[in-house]
Order: C-alpha cells, then structure tokens, then sequence
C-alpha cells in the first residue's frame, strides 16, 4: 500500500473540474493543501474558480481529442475522474453521448500508459448490472469497466441521485416541486433510490484519496434514507415550508415526454432530462455499505441536504429576486 498512500508532494489531477462535482471537490482538496492540476478545454474559464494561494496548476486538454492528455498525467499520482458527457442541451434525446462517455475513457486509459500513475477515483452510477439498465446508468458501468482494465488502482463510487445546488437531478426536483402544487406523473415516481447530498460525496471522495486501502474496490454510496421519487418531492416541500403537492402518478407519461414537460417547467434541458428520467425506471440502492468501515461519518438527512441546497441557491423559483 505503499506507492498508493498519498504523500505531500504528490499532485492530484481532476478531470471534470469545472463541474457541479468537479468545483466542490478542488475547494475541499484546495483547503487541505493537496496538490492540484486541473485539465480544461479552456483555462481561462477555470480560473475564476481557482482558490487563491494554493498550489494548483491548469492546463490545457480534450478527452476526446487526446490533447495535451500525457502531458497532463505526467507527475500525477492520483486522478479523479468525473467526465460524464450526458445528452447536452438538445431538446431531442442525444444517445450518442454512451459513445462519447465510452471514446473519453479509452482515450484515458490509453494515454495513462506508464506514466506512473497509481490511483483513480471514479463517481459513477448506482443501478443493478443486466437487462433492462437504462443507457444512461449502463453507459456509468461501462466507463468504470474501462477504468478498472489499466494499471491504476481504480476505486470506483456508484451514486444515485446527488441532492446539492446546481445538480441537473437536484435542479430537476427543485423547480417541479417549487412550481407544480398539482403534478400528474409517471410510474417512475414510485422507484425507490437512495439519495445522497453533495456534501457526503465530497467526503466520500476525499476519504478514498486518503485511504489506500479503497483502492481496487467498487462501492456504493448513498444518504441514511430509501425514498420514492414521490416520497422525495413530498419530503422536499415540507423542507421548504411548502403547501402540501397533489402527486398523481398515472401509466402512459413516457420518459421522453417526461422530460419535455421538464424542460418546460425548469432550466435543466430536456437533452439532459432524458438520460436522469430514463434512469429512474431502475431502482438505485445501496447493496452493501462497506464503505463506511474505511470512511466512518455521519450522513446528511434528504431533508437538511435540501435545506443546505436551497441556502446556496442564488436564483430560481422561491429564491428573493428571481
């Protein structure tokens, strides 16, 4: 386990940096003095971002176009990888984005090569394997079957939906719950998931970093609560203060036109929308909660990730000002 722990001069790179992820994890990283380099299409766009007077580089490169990829791993001992590609802005469903996801890890692993590197940490999906997987959660599974082939140890986290400011899942249940006190909704409303707030991913992904032993394993990780989606939009009104939702869950909404009537409804692009409806037809739980013998904390309540989500919100509906 040696060469696996991180040591102070080690350097970390992220892949997906400017993300909902990506962001949160280089200030939590940031503020505990690790190293960082950060791979960007565009480096002046991530430079805002950037804490101050840390050591942190930016460089330069394209997943899918291998650009500036060995240069950007050379020296680096630990990768977190959180490049999802998923359906972009377009109103029609976008399935060539599996392809997208698939071509981005190869070109990874490929240019990993021998440089060195020891470890990556990869935030995938939750989602049972076998038929009747939807593309978005089976493409997650392929990636992280792509990223467990190289030399690196890879440590692979499965998450279901991620409840925090900004997320294209939390966003989608904000803006129905906040602007439909009457919804007539799909069967995948009763789904079970196990939801997770921001924060614990942070922690968990953090937590593998420091620990060695997470590296080679797969785990799954969620908050302390099973719930429906329905259950959820119930559980976030009472959060907010909100009057009670009529729900009505009736049999012929399909995903696709699910996910116009949220583009309708909120800022999360039905192209988007597709792939998070889809995957809600599958039940994401935890099977095993190994994790928390090499990551022990307490885990955030659905409720009080959404009250923390909702204290960062700078605009949208029920925000002052909007």
């Amino acid at each position: 386990m040696g060469e696996l722990e991180l040591k102070p001069e080690d350097r970390v790179l992220i892949l997906g940096a400017t993300g909902f992820i990506g962001q949160r994890l280089v200030r939590e990283l940031a503020a505990r003095d690790i190293k960082l380099r950060l791979l960007a299409r565009t480096p002046s766009k991530a430079g805002g971002m950037l804490p101050q007077g840390k050591d942190i580089e930016v460089v330069q490169g394209d997943l899918m176009e291998t650009k500036g990829l060995r240069a950007a791993l050379e020296g680096i001992h630990s990768v977190y990888y959180l490049v999802h590609s998923m359906g972009g802005k377009r109103i029609a469903k976008d399935s060539g984005f599996a392809e997208r996801d698939k071509k981005a890890a190869g070109n990874f692993m490929d240019a990993a090569g021998d440089t060195g590197l020891k470890r990556v940490i990869y935030l995938g999906g939750l989602g049972e394997k076998g038929q009747g997987l939807s593309e978005h959660l089976s493409s997650r599974a392929e990636v992280a079957e792509i990223l467990a082939s190289g030399k690196p140890a890879a440590t692979i986290l499965r998450a279901a939906v991620i409840i925090g400011a900004g997320g294209a899942s939390y966003e989608m249940l904000r803006y129905l719950v906040e602007r439909l006190p009457i919804m007539i909704c799909p069967k995948w409303i009763n789904t079970r998931i196990q939801p997770i707030a921001v924060k614990d991913v942070i922690a968990y992904l953090f937590g593998c970093l420091m620990n060695p032993e997470t590296a080679g394993k797969t785990f799954d990780i969620g908050g302390p609560e099973i719930l429906t989606y329905k259950v959820m939009m119930e559980q976030y009104a009472e959060a907010r203060g909100l009057a009670k939702r009529i729900i009505i869950d009736v049999p012929f909404l399909t995903p696709s036109l699910s996910s116009y009537w949220v583009d309708l409804v909120s800022p999360v692009p039905a192209g988007i929308a597709h792939p998070l409806i889809e995957g809600l037809k599958n039940e994401v739980i935890c099977r095993d909660s190994s994790i928390d013998i090499y990551i022990p904390f307490k885990k955030t309540s659905f409720k009080d990730a959404v009250k923390t989500a909702f204290a960062e919100e700078t605009s949208g509906p029920g925000v002052t000002g909007f």
